[in-house]
């Protein structure tokens, strides 16, 4: 009986979105158009590169070095594998949903396992530092000096989380010493494919996971534009609505409130740290071969944001002025 109430009750949400997509087809088009931009000019530019390049310096056990490089830090701050070292600093580098992408290779690669992708996910969501500086800060609330604060709220509190979720799935102490020199000759011992094949794998691989990256967004802002149709909480309560299931748009109507620079700024950090529905979607969808729960990083989501938020009101007077 409650599956059949369900399934009567995702017919009906898809052939409401239906009929406003068939009555609404301007403002769709302008939806797509919107997401199609902000792939081109905030994603595309910046994953692509990433990702190919970590997939060829995974087939060269380059991971592998960074991760003995990093591995007493992330062992004794966030008791996670090695492998979260290289994990971290890309995304930090590249931006969500990237650590999704390098995680679910590793994972296919063996590197890590499910309760590994679980943990290591929960502290590796980083908004991309050029769209931090060039669209937020500057574009969205027009003084580049807020890059500094943003920063500092969204990428401390994402470390405050992971020392938070330490004991989530803790790895089991490793004795073996390991050394680079160990590592270099195991290398040498396994065969490795051609560097064409190699980097023809990885761009197959890449260009499906931005696809999907695009697919998401598009889909989240013909949502977000057929609910503003209908609903009205006010200049606030619909920024916060957008912002929770689309952060660009989300952001945008954010940065249209006639509210003090203070007040924007702490709901543009809290809004990037969240990271809105559709990010998460693009999250679960390229881990979908994995047993990832959702539950735990939506956790974890709420409370980057609840943590950004408050250190953004403490440090926002002692930052900007």
């Amino acid at each position: 009986m409650k599956k059949t109430l369900s399934n009567i009750g995702s017919m009906l949400v898809l052939l409401f979105f239906l009929i406003n997509i068939l009555l609404n087809s301007n403002s769709v088009n302008e939806s797509i158009a919107l997401a199609f931009k902000i792939w081109k000019e905030n994603l595309f530019p910046f994953l692509f590169p990433m990702f190919v390049i970590s997939e060829v310096m995974l087939s060269f056990g380059i991971i592998e070095i960074l991760g003995l490089l990093g591995k007493k830090v992330v062992e004794r701050l966030f008791h996670a594998k090695q492998e979260a070292t290289y994990i971290f600093v890309m995304s930090l580098l590249t931006g969500f949903p990237s650590s999704a992408k390098y995680i679910n290779t590793l994972y296919e690669n063996g590197k890590l396992d499910d309760n590994d992708a679980s943990k290591i996910l929960l502290f590796t969501h980083f908004s991309n530092p050029l769209f931090i500086i060039g669209t937020i800060a500057t574009t969205f609330l027009g003084n580049p000096k807020l890059a500094i604060l943003i920063f500092i709220c969204h990428y401390l509190s994402n470390i405050i989380i992971g020392i938070i979720f330490k004991n989530y799935h803790p790895i089991k102490k490793d004795n073996k010493m390991s050394s680079l020199d160990n590592h270099f000759k195991e290398i040498k011992k396994n065969p490795r494919k051609r560097l064409g094949t190699i980097l023809a794998n990885a761009i197959v691989n890449s260009i499906n996971t931005l696809l999907l990256i695009l697919g998401t967004i598009s889909i989240f802002l013909i949502i977000t534009s057929i609910l503003n149709s209908f609903i009205d909480c006010g200049e606030i309560g619909n920024a916060i609505i957008n912002g929770i299931i689309e952060m660009s748009q989300g952001l945008k109507y954010v940065s249209l409130l006639d509210v003090s620079l203070e007040f924007k700024t702490i709901m543009s950090i809290m809004i990037i740290s969240f990271g809105g529905l559709s990010v998460h979607l693009q999250v679960m969808s390229i881990l979908s071969n994995t047993k990832v729960k959702y539950l735990p990083f939506l956790l974890a989501r709420i409370l980057h944001a609840i943590i950004s938020g408050i250190m953004a009101y403490f440090l926002f007077s002692i930052i900007i002025n």
